[in-house]
Parts: C-alpha cells; sequence; structure tokens
C-alpha cells in the first residue's frame, strides 16, 4: 500500500475514535491485524486485538468527551508517525483515582506499522506525567520550581 493509503487508515481511526468516545464500537477491529501490539512505556504491553479493545473502553469508561485531533502526519513505506492530542474530561475512575470532572489533554506521538490497510504494531509515547498531573494525582512541576 502507498504512504497515502497508510495516511488514510490512521485518519479514519481517529474518526472513528471522535465518533465512538474512543471506545471500541461495532467496526473497530476493521482498523487492526489479528496480531497486533502496542507498546507504550507508561502502560502494559498489548499483544492482540482484545487487549487493545479492553484497553480502549477502560479509557473510554474514565473519560469522556474525547476528541482526537491529529497535528501532524507524516508517512514512509510501511510507518505512519503521527503527533496527536486528545482532550477529555475526567468522569470516571482512572487507575483507583476517582472522577475530578477535569479537562485532560494529553499529547503523544506514535510510530505505526500498517501492513495491507491494517494496523500491525503501535509505538506510542505519551504525556502521562501531564494527565496525572491535571486531574491532581501529582503535583504541578512549575509549583515547585521558582
Amino acid at each position: 500500500m502507498s504512504a497515502e493509503s497508510n495516511k488514510a487508515v490512521i485518519r479514519g481511526l481517529i474518526e472513528f475514535l471522535n465518533k465512538n468516545n474512543g471506545a471500541p464500537a461495532e467496526g473497530f477491529d476493521q482498523f487492526f491485524a489479528p496480531g497486533y501490539r502496542y507498546h507504550n512505556p507508561s502502560l502494559p504491553e498489548v499483544t492482540d486485538l482484545a487487549g487493545i479493545k479492553k484497553l480502549n473502553a477502560t479509557l473510554a469508561s474514565a473519560f469522556s468527551d474525547t476528541r482526537f485531533a491529529i497535528e501532524d502526519l507524516i508517512a514512509e513505506e510501511d510507518k505512519v508517525v503521527y503527533r496527536c492530542s486528545v482532550s477529555s474530561i475526567h468522569t470516571g475512575d482512572f487507575m483507583g483515582i476517582a472522577a475530578t470532572g477535569r479537562r485532560t489533554t494529553v499529547n503523544s506521538t506514535v510510530v505505526s506499522r500498517i501492513v495491507d490497510g491494517k494496523l500491525q504494531e503501535d509505538w506510542e509515547v505519551a504525556d502521562i506525567l501531564g494527565l496525572l498531573q491535571t486531574i491532581g494525582l501529582i503535583p504541578q512541576l512549575g509549583s515547585q520550581i521558582k
């Protein structure tokens, strides 16, 4: 597939996630290969489609009004790299933290490997520290440096 076709896969996934608050609704499977793998140093590794569904469902139950925005999108051969921002409201339990009602924005960079129109593997680095600061689990670093 061409680099442009692979970019279209990412755009389609982001559109799907925006329509479904990030949750794995009907049609979610169309974007992922059966042996899909997800790597993120802040989260447990996902080794199959069931795992990515569970991760997305867990996040969707903790955050509502979720909106994904692609900031940059670059493709070459079977890889697509995109910088994304995700804004949402913390309305459910997240990692043992009760809902705060606070709006959050998490920025991330993802490298996706796409073969035959399906995501095979993702490597994501996300600003989880910023998220935890926003919902009040960790103090803002700026407040400590003066």
